[in-house]
């Protein structure tokens, strides 16, 4: 029997994430992800990409993607060396936004 680390100090921190969901999301719900970046992919799927400060945001959006009837297919942490440049930068920026003006 493998033993779980119940730790949340990882969990507490803020991430990159991947959210895919199934289907496209029009233009209207975009101010309801903030500061996320929201891709329509040609194979019919939206990707919702960007900083998520801890786990309770995270969970906060995936309540939003419930809450708008569309299937949750992945959601997925991008470690640092898999975000490409532009991806720490926007990081950067938002993370130096909030603590201006929190």
């Amino acid at each position: 029997m493998s033993e779980t680390d119940t730790s949340t100090e990882a969990h507490d921190e803020a991430g990159l994430y991947e959210i895919r969901i199934k289907g496209h999301l029009t233009d209207r719900w975009a101010d309801w992800f903030g500061e996320l970046t929201i891709t329509l992919e040609d194979n019919g799927e939206t990707l919702v990409r960007g900083l998520v400060v801890d786990q309770a945001a995270l969970h906060g959006l995936l309540r939003k993607v419930r809450d708008l009837g569309m299937t949750l297919l992945s959601v997925t942490r991008v470690e640092p060396g898999q975000a490409d440049a532009s991806d720490v930068k926007q990081c950067i920026e938002a993370s130096c936004l909030e603590r201006r003006f929190p």
